[in-house]
């Protein structure tokens, strides 16, 4: 069978090609993509501003914001089923090396792969895509493809509260720091907890589209009154939880100072490669609790659940700005690269 599957080679270089698909082994699922959102991290890589994405490996498949139906599987898997919505995580660990069966986390996996940005792990840019069945997940019937792509953008802000053993509820204030997509779906992670949800962000468009997603007060980091207001929506304590979702340098470095006392701060957005300078001392005077992570961990249908209780008060729907069919890939890449203050979620349709 032939599949329409697209390739980054390299900077500006996104060629769609028509390949065989391979036979299926034993573990792996064969999916029927449905839709496929054009992320952040994947702009920055075609720009090749990142090296996320491994084609100084080899040419590779984009796409880990993806949502498909199940139309084969290999003959030892179980949980998942033909006919069936599926979505799936982005970090692969082996689950074999000793890093994993010391417990650690997804991304200290000694044989590490990321769903669509590496060429042993392709993505959902294609017609078709074939993954191993424990890092992909059935959803509910009635979510739309469109939603379920939503799906690896919601788990990272979901995780990145609430996993390695983070909380948040309604006797917290909790602030978001940036609120593109990663960013709403944090939003809507800690308004659902009952917490008072403050979002920081510059652009006035995802500062009122935060309003409609959960957010209680919305601010501009920019604005000569933004750390009094800030103070006084907290009752002048701080907030108690911060996830830092934009990876700006100044948006981290700011973390320290207007972190309350005994902040849980959650590092969600990613600044690898560049270093920050920040007064760290605050940790040790305001008792901060830091931590971080590189995807998720064991989350996946405790996310589905989480979403699916929320289904029917936040439209994710609605979060795609711009839709593009699969065959007007470039088109799509284009609006994402050029027109980033309004192209909040590109997504592919198939």
């Amino acid at each position: 069978m032939k599949s329409k599957t697209a390739f980054l080679y390299g900077p500006n270089d996104l060629r769609v090609e028509e390949v065989e698909v391979p036979a299926l082994k034993p573990d792996q699922v064969l999916i029927k993509m449905g839709a496929c959102g054009i992320c952040g991290s994947d702009v920055e890589c075609f720009e090749g501003r990142s090296k996320e994405g491994r084609y100084d490996i080899a040419p590779y498949t984009p796409g880990h914001e993806w949502c498909g139906e199940v139309v084969e599987v290999g003959r030892d898997v179980k949980s998942i089923h033909v006919g069936k919505k599926v979505a799936g995580d982005c970090n692969l660990a082996c689950g074999k090396c000793y890093n994993c069966k010391s417990g650690l986390h997804t991304s200290a996996c000694n044989n590490f792969r990321e769903t669509g940005f590496r060429p042993d792990s392709p993505g959902g840019m294609s017609e078709y895509m074939v993954i191993e069945e424990p890092y992909i997940y059935e959803l509910p019937d009635d979510w739309a493809f469109e939603e379920g792509a939503w799906y690896e953008t919601f788990s990272i802000g979901y995780y990145g509260i609430w996993g390695l053993g983070g909380t948040i509820d309604a006797s917290d204030y909790a602030a978001i720091l940036g609120c593109g997509p990663v960013g709403i779906c944090a939003t809507m992670v800690a308004a659902t907890s009952g917490a008072k949800t403050i979002v920081v962000d510059p652009l006035e468009k995802r500062r009122a589209r935060s309003l409609q997603y959960g957010a209680e007060l919305a601010l501009d980091p920019t604005a000569a009154d933004y750390r009094d207001r800030l103070l006084e929506a907290t009752d002048g304590h701080g907030p108690s939880v911060i996830a830092e979702v934009s990876g700006n340098d100044q948006s981290v470095q700011s973390i320290f100072e207007i972190a309350g006392r005994g902040c849980r701060v959650n590092l969600i957005g990613h600044t690898i490669g560049r270093k920050i300078p920040i007064e760290i001392g605050w940790t040790q005077w305001k008792t901060l609790h830091i931590k971080g992570a590189g995807g998720t961990y064991h989350f996946g249908p405790r996310t589905i659940r989480f979403m699916n209780r929320i289904h029917n008060r936040f439209d994710l729907k609605a979060l795609n700005t711009h839709y593009f069919p699969f065959e007007k890939i470039h088109d799509a890449f284009d609006v994402a690269v050029h027109d980033k203050a309004n192209a909040f979620k590109v997504m592919l349709t198939f």
